[in-house]
């Protein structure tokens, strides 16, 4: 029996996959739990219209994150921190602080898709934060952590 599932199912496919599986499952299970539906003429038509538009969407979020990842990665950042005479900062600098410095560049970007190693940073110098723009795209940004 074929059908087009309507949500990601472990072990089965993602949602809006065309999948084959035994009649009982599909017409027991997956059609009254609103997990998919049977793959009829006219299904398969809507389901090929959603893909469309879907890929479609996906082609403007990729070029949006893409422009943004080259307009990051020139960007240098300065974070002050209060230190003590051997380096060491007292507190840290996390993703927090290197979100608040993006935003004074103008870049709104949510602290929790910034990846900063170790998670936190305890000494002055020059460090590189992660951040996810999209599913598979990520920008580096180059920071310098310095005393006040």
């Amino acid at each position: 029996m074929e059908i087009i599932l309507k949500q990601d199912i472990p072990n089965l496919g993602y949602k809006n996959d065309l999948v084959n599986v035994k009649g009982g499952y599909g017409r027991n299970f997956l059609v009254p739990q609103g997990m998919a539906i049977i793959a009829s003429e006219t299904n398969k038509k809507i389901r090929a219209e959603e893909i469309k538009q879907k890929t479609h969407k996906e082609e403007k979020f990729v070029k949006e994150a893409e422009d943004l990842k080259k307009a990051l990665e020139v960007v240098k950042l300065r974070i002050a921190a209060k230190s003590g005479t051997s380096g060491k900062i007292f507190g840290s600098v996390n993703a927090l602080q290197i979100a608040e410095a993006l935003k004074e560049e103008k870049f709104e970007i949510n602290r929790k898709m910034i990846d900063v190693d170790g998670d936190s940073i305890k000494e002055l110098g020059d460090y590189t934060a992660k951040i996810k723009l999209y599913k598979n795209i990520h920008a580096e940004v180059k920071f310098e952590v310095f005393g006040e």
